[in-house]
């Protein structure tokens, strides 16, 4: 087995602690065995919602990195440049990446390969050529349409529909239950808003939302 730690004690850290116990279930024998969750403010709820799952708190990034212990690792934190920041503290100090974390129900099309670090959720249905770059997280039940490109860094919420052949560059974030139309490009660090219909490109940066998305 692989030791793992999860960074984060939020509710998508603990999203991906169940993709980590399906992983383990579907498997003959477990593939990881969770060291723990590392957090450097975790509020006081979500520390007892650890414990209630028998899971192991570990304190915060430099409270690990000072163990100096090597141990894979996933960065289950929504934001993308916290996880970017994160990703590149935890490479300086040497630490293994995780590669990705794939819930069973998941449908992955072909040549469609998640990046390192990446974390696909139940019920996710990911097309034929889909290009994913490192630490993408695919909410549940998002769908990615074939011959898409999700750079590094990239969020999908839950429910989100990305039609065929879209570009989400670095860091695009996009909502829950938003839509993003054919052959379109997403800016790096872009904001699509819950529940949006991007029709045209979105420049860097940049936060749309509504229908049409603006």
């Amino acid at each position: 087995m692989e030791d793992l730690v999860v960074i984060g004690a939020g509710g998508f850290g603990r999203e991906t602690l169940d993709v980590v116990d399906a992983i383990n279930s579907s498997a003959d024998k477990p593939t990881y065995s969770v060291v723990g969750v590392i957090d450097p403010m975790p509020g006081p709820e979500n520390l007892r919602r650890l414990r209630a799952r028998g899971v192991d708190y570990l304190g915060s990034d430099d409270d690990w990195l000072a163990t100096g212990k090597l141990a894979r690792y996933v960065v289950a934190i929504g934001n993308p440049r916290i996880r970017l920041r994160i990703d590149t503290k935890y490479q300086a100090a040497g630490h293994l990446r995780v590669w990705p974390l794939v819930h069973p129900s998941a449908g992955i099309g072909s040549s469609a390969l998640p990046g390192d670090g990446s974390v696909i959720c139940a019920g996710v249905q990911v097309s034929t050529n889909v290009s994913m770059g490192l630490h993408v997280q695919l909410n549940p039940n998002s769908t990615i349409g074939h011959d898409s490109v999700l750079d590094d860094f990239v969020s999908v919420n839950p429910g989100a529909i990305i039609s065929g052949g879209v570009h989400l560059m670095e860091g695009a974030f996009v909502g829950a239950g938003a839509v993003v139309l054919e052959a379109l490009t997403v800016g790096s660090y872009a904001r699509v808003g819950a529940s949006a219909c991007v029709v045209r490109d979105v420049s860097s940066g940049v936060t749309v939302k509504g229908v049409p998305a603006l």
